[in-house]
């Protein structure tokens, strides 16, 4: 079962070793472990529902508290403290095309608000009902989630837009096919919602993003059908599935997708190699990626993350050993840590490790090919489930990231993790701040920079830092002109820095789009921007 107020499933604990406790505390001080909300209490505090009665729609409180929040750290504050604010009053698990349109038109009718639902990994508020926005329903697309078609000429394969990650990849695997995209939700996360956010999987790289990976679909509109065909290619004038990409729910409701498949990789492994600083560890990768070797997965962690990762590995006597043999050739407390990943075919697959290993040697780096690596690939979407654990501790965690040009890269993510250690020294807490690279460009990179800290007793203090430490890491993006979101969406928390990046005039054009498209503003109000009303 799916925890109500964290992530996962309950029955899977993330352990962390023994020494990770005072690790933790000597680096942000100890964590402050409070009581949760009990779910009975949170049930007594769920309001009448607001809406008619549909056959669709079901009214019971627990369901509504399962889709009242998301995966954000406000989300979690909520959900652990009780604190609400907001429930949908109504949620509906459609099972086709004619459901959808059913319940758009039941909400147009009785000026419900409307908000799709993936997963329910969403970190930045997409699924939240506002106490502005009056009656909602969340449409829950789980039960949408069948495997429709798959042209094995055209490798296009056709799914419902509920479908999760591990079905999908599943489904296709046993056909021998893969998609490819893994983003570290991937247990929990949706086909719509990565439509719907325009998603990025750990080996884009090599698979693709999200946006590479669409070939058509179909979309249910306050209007009445659309169906995008799944073209090649098209120069018949803007490409309307670039809309629905990233659209939030702000369009209409996603309701199946034609996906550009792959036969299954003959070979792909994970490994690592150290480097004695984090100026060497970029070169390397800037060299790599520059010579054209097409790793499918590239990700460069500062020293700082490269610490924790040892620390709280859990195989204390191996990481013992690990750093002795890493002294031994100079990498002591400024080494950086690379996991690569290399996927195709076994003849392609030899060049490019051995070209790899070139140009790692040369840049000063110590292979280990063994353990680290393929630990990577085994726990890659358990990680996850460390939030559980550390909330337990008594300590907050987030993450935020963007996407910027190679010139700018290494000082805006020094300044990012500078301006939330200030912020949260302002604050009153000593935030530990690492970050690597990941998901690399010909012509950039994107940043990923992760920050924890010791929760207070408070909910509003909680918030309140978080807030001071994202809108000074926020703000640093949008001054080294990098894009607010990567591969997370825009939501309600990266909403007012849309802007920066769309221009004025982008963001007429954008709401004249939504306001065309959804005239009374039922539709997941409030995310991606604001409709200017009138």
């Amino acid at each position: 079962m799916k925890r109500w107020n964290g992530w996962g499933d309950v029955n899977y604990q993330y352990h962390l070793p023994e020494t990770a406790k005072d690790f933790l505390q000597s680096k942000v001080s100890e964590g402050g472990a409070y009581a949760d909300a009990a779910l009975d209490n949170v049930l007594a505090s769920v309001p009448e529902s607001r809406i008619p009665t549909h056959p669709l729609v079901t009214t019971d409180p627990e369901e509504r508290i399962r889709h009242a929040r998301g995966q954000s750290l406000p989300d979690w504050v909520a959900m652990r403290s009780g604190k609400y604010h907001a429930f949908p009053d109504g949620v509906a698990y459609p099972t086709s095309r004619q459901e959808v349109a059913d319940l758009l038109q039941y909400a147009s009718d009785n000026r419900i608000k409307v908000i799709p639902y993936g997963g329910g990994s969403s970190v930045l508020g997409h699924v939240n009902p506002r106490p502005q926005d009056g009656p909602t329903l969340s449409i829950d697309m789980a039960r949408m989630n069948r495997f429709l078609d798959f042209d094995s000429e055209s490798r296009l394969a056709t799914f419902e837009a509920g479908i999760l990650g591990p079905e999908l990849e599943s489904l296709l695997n046993k056909r021998g096919y893969t998609l490819g995209h893994f983003p570290q939700s991937f247990e929990y996360s949706s086909l719509g919602g990565w439509l719907a956010t325009r998603s990025c999987g750990q080996q884009c790289f090599y698979y693709g993003r999200i946006e590479e990976l669409l070939a058509g679909g179909h979309i249910e509109t306050l209007q009445g059908p659309m169906d995008l065909p799944p073209l090649p290619a098209s120069a018949a004038g803007p490409d309307v599935r670039q809309l629905i990409l990233g659209s939030e729910g702000r369009l209409g409701v996603i309701t199946d997708a034609v996906l550009r498949v792959r036969p299954l990789p003959e070979y792909e492994k994970f490994a690592a190699v150290f480097f004695p600083d984090y100026e060497h560890g970029t070169r390397a990768v800037r060299a790599l990626i520059n010579a054209g070797v097409e790793t499918s997965m590239l990700r460069i962690s500062d020293a700082q993350e490269t610490e924790v990762t040892l620390e709280l590995a859990g195989k204390q006597d191996l990481v013992k050993i690990a750093k002795r043999l890493l002294s031994l050739f100079g990498m002591g407390k400024e080494r950086c840590l690379v996991i690569y990943g290399i996927t195709g075919d076994k003849r392609t697959a030899r060049w490019i490790r051995r070209k790899a290993f070139q140009i790692f040697r040369s840049h000063g780096g110590f292979p280990v090919d063994f353990v680290i690596g393929e630990t990577w690939k085994k726990t890659r979407f358990t990680y996850a489930y460390l939030r559980n654990t550390l909330w337990d501790m008594g300590y907050a965690l987030d993450t935020l990231e963007t996407a910027m040009p190679w010139e700018k890269v290494i000082p805006a993510q020094a300044a990012m993790k500078k301006a939330i250690l200030d912020a949260g020294e302002a604050a009153g807490i000593h935030p530990l701040v690492f970050s690597h690279l990941s998901h690399h460009y010909r012509d950039g990179s994107a940043i990923y920079v992760t920050y924890l800290w010791p929760r207070s007793p408070e909910p509003d203090q909680i918030l309140d830092a978080w807030n001071m430490m994202k809108t000074a890491a926020s703000k640093t993006i949008v001054e080294f002109g990098g894009t607010i979101s990567h591969q997370h969406g825009v939501g309600t928390d990266h909403l007012p820095y849309l802007v920066y990046e769309k221009s004025a005039i982008g963001m007429d054009w954008l709401g004249a789009v939504i306001e065309h498209a959804d005239p009374d503003h039922i539709l997941n109000p409030g995310k991606l921007l604001e409709h200017k009303e009138v």
